[in-house]
């Protein structure tokens, strides 16, 4: 049987959580919504949580809520899935890509200090594999230019950075639940933050840019029904079907960091002094909810290793693709070369399977098929 790179973990409380909200008055923007919010608040530290349809949704609806527009800045790291960098891109702002940290792959304090600007709005940091990024002094860097640090948790939600939890230090903080992440409403994501204008715009941008607020209505008195769009928005709804499922899969979140984390220690020990790999880091300062096991090949091998394994059962992938390496962005005028600590990595780079239910035996059939693919 082959095992994914990824996948979900469902138990019976996932599903009498989901057919209670099936037979409930409620299908989508009811109660389960709210109670899903207010969980990720207590995982995340943070003071307000608006959950959206998708972590793609996430992004964008947090660009919208911090005014990201045609004459602006976002920069951002390379090495994360298309979306981070997309999202801005099609509010009409302009990508600036910042190099990574070789050994994490996480986006280079030093690097956004070069590409930082008076046009910068927004410095989106990725938590590339579920390693918290530098968040500290990127929040310095952010503030410095009057901009605003959006931390892309799409791999991180429950991972710790000094101390604090993921959600509690960035601006603005998004979340995935995509089936394969850490925790999973199949489709869905959150943005977190502190309560102020821009979680209100946030949460507006979710709902068409719906204003029911009388007090903030230009004509509150056009009848108890009235409601105005005062600024475009998406229907960007997650609906309690789908809540439901995720505040159960919260309440095992402990339970899944644990296990990722113990899979993360074999992988550690089984590969350890094996020729021709590089094992992820751990720094010191964080405390990660592993999404990916980011294993690096090297001499140029990475392509013969992930067919190997691939012909034996076991589903490995790359993460990611340079994003500016897509033609979207080739047709904009990015070229490649100009974060080659992020592409030596892409080049490295190759997933092992990572998920709470992937068993001992399972792993040490990874562990030994690339063992000797290596070798």
């Amino acid at each position: 049987m082959a095992i994914p790179y990824g996948h979900q973990s469902i138990n019976d409380d996932d599903v009498q959580a989901v057919v209670k909200a099936l037979t409930s008055d409620w299908l989508t923007t009811g109660p389960a919504v709210s109670d899903f919010e207010e969980a990720i608040c207590r995982v995340a530290e943070a003071e307000e949580a608006v959950v959206v349809s998708s972590g793609t949704a996430a992004l964008h609806c947090a660009y919208i809520a911090a005014d990201v527009g045609p004459d602006d800045e976002v920069v951002t790291s390379p090495l994360t899935f298309m979306a981070t960098a997309a999202t801005a891109a099609n509010l009409g702002a302009k990508v600036v890509f910042a190099d990574v940290q070789e050994d994490t792959g996480n986006i280079d304090p030093d690097a956004v200090a070069d590409a930082v600007s008076d046009r910068t709005r927004v410095v989106a940091a990725v938590d590339f594999a579920g390693h918290p990024a530098d968040l500290d002094p990127l929040l310095d860097l952010a503030h410095d230019r009057g901009a605003l640090l959006l931390e892309d948790a799409a791999h991180s939600i429950g991972s710790m950075y000094r101390d604090r939890a993921i959600g509690s230090v960035a601006d603005l903080t998004t979340f995935s639940f995509f089936a394969t992440k850490n925790l999973t409403t199949a489709e869905g994501g959150a943005i977190v933050g502190k309560a102020g204008p821009v979680m209100v715009a946030a949460r507006e941008c979710r709902n068409h840019g719906l204003v029911r607020d009388k007090a903030r209505q230009r004509h509150p008195d056009e009848g108890p029904w009235h409601q105005e769009v005062h600024r475009f928005g998406l229907n960007f709804r997650l609906p309690d079907v789908l809540c439901a499922l995720g505040s159960s899969q919260l309440a095992r979140l402990a339970v899944f960091k644990q296990r990722r984390r113990e899979i993360f220690d074999r992988y550690q020990q089984g590969l350890d002094g094996v020729p021709g790999v590089k094992l992820p880091v751990l720094r010191d300062d964080v405390d990660p909810m592993w999404h990916l096991y980011p294993l690096r090949i090297l001499e140029g091998r990475r392509r013969q290793v992930y067919d190997f394994l691939r012909e034996q059962g076991v589903l490995v992938q790359v993460n990611y693709l340079p994003a500016y390496w897509h033609p979207a962005f080739e047709d904009l005028g990015y070229r490649r070369g100009i974060c080659p600590v992020a592409e030596r990595y892409y080049h490295e780079e190759l997933s092992l399977p990572m998920y709470a239910d992937l068993s001992p035996g399972e792993q040490d059939r990874v562990i030994d098929l690339v063992r000797q693919a290596v070798r």
